[in-house]
């Protein structure tokens, strides 16, 4: 075989390459739109019935436009396609439900969000947003941004989302727990980050879970007395090192119930269950275990001892 020949060989299976991973678009019809149709409801002004689902999951679209009409959908999933542009679903105004999950999304700025004001449940997981700044939600109640690629938190605070209450930021690449300032909140999750700090947690007076396992925390400074609800918390996984990290559990000793601290090398020191609970003496459940009476009654007597010392 010539060097010709092997020239025009690896031409013809570069171009097959490129064809496997072109990136193939479908167009939304009126067909694909009425195949994903289903709960039929009465209409708001109670004049006629329409359908008011719409599941359009993985059909490989990057245009939604043909949206726009379907004025009565409560319910609509559009994840696993390639959208990048939401403003069809301004008209959508009495949306409740919109999950938006794997697609192409790079903002939110522009986005429709101010028209939606019924919206209560949203999800825009895995895409590709480096802020939320653009998001509003005056009706939403649970928020999910897991798996993009948000650095910072600006704009989420009670003057747009006054009724929120679950958030969810895993997997992205904050820092700080900074910028959330939503009074409201009762469960925040913040899996999978990079946070150093927590930050601004003074502001949250009503969360009862707080999950931060698998970040690179190495201290539990800024937990913090207004924090009166907190019952659950997770930092599973991260880098406390030793009895001084934890001093700041004692802001919360009154209403935590659950704490989950396992995968931190301050649990292999000795006496590290009954030292926590000189801390927390109202803790029911440590590392998904449940504390036992002799456990209890372990860290009570040293409490009672006016001499006790931590003995990590």
């Amino acid at each position: 075989m010539s060097d010709t020949d092997e020239d025009i060989f690896s031409d013809v299976g570069l171009e097959e390459t490129l064809e496997e991973d072109e990136v193939k678009f479908s167009i939304l019809t009126q067909e694909t739109i009425s195949q994903g149709l289903s709960l039929l409801s009465q209409t708001g002004n109670g004049l006629g019935h329409a359908f008011i689902k719409l599941d359009l999951n993985d059909k490989q679209l990057n245009d939604i436009t043909a949206l726009s009409s379907y004025v009565h959908l409560r319910f609509l999933d559009v994840s696993n396609n390639h959208i990048t542009n939401l403003s069809p679903l301004a008209s959508l105004t009495h949306l409740l439900w919109l999950k938006v999950d794997n697609n192409a999304l790079t903002s939110l700025k522009g986005q429709p969000f101010a028209q939606l004001r019924y919206l209560q449940w949203l999800s825009i997981a895995g895409n590709h947003i480096t802020d939320p700044d653009g998001l509003v939600g005056p009706s939403l109640e649970r928020l999910i941004l897991s798996g993009n690629d948000i650095q910072k938190v600006s704009g989420l605070h009670s003057g747009f989302f006054m009724n929120l209450v679950s958030l969810e930021l895993r997997g992205n690449q904050l820092e700080t727990t900074d910028g959330i300032s939503l009074p409201k909140l009762q469960r925040l999750y913040l899996a999978q980050n990079v946070i150093k700090r927590l930050e601004g947690l003074e502001k949250l007076e009503n969360l009862t879970t707080l999950h931060l396992r698998d970040n690179e925390l190495d201290s539990l400074d800024g937990l913090n007395p207004n924090m009166k609800s907190l019952q659950y918390l997770n930092v599973r996984g991260n880098a406390i090192l030793d009895k001084t990290a934890l001093q700041s559990l004692i802001h919360v000793s009154n209403t935590l119930r659950a704490l989950v601290i396992s995968e931190n090398p301050v649990v292999d020191a000795a006496d590290y269950r009954v030292n926590v609970l000189i801390l927390l003496p109202q803790l029911e459940r440590l590392d998904k275990e449940h504390v036992s009476p002799e456990e209890r009654a372990e860290a009570q007597d040293m409490i009672k001892d006016d001499n006790n010392v931590f003995i990590f």
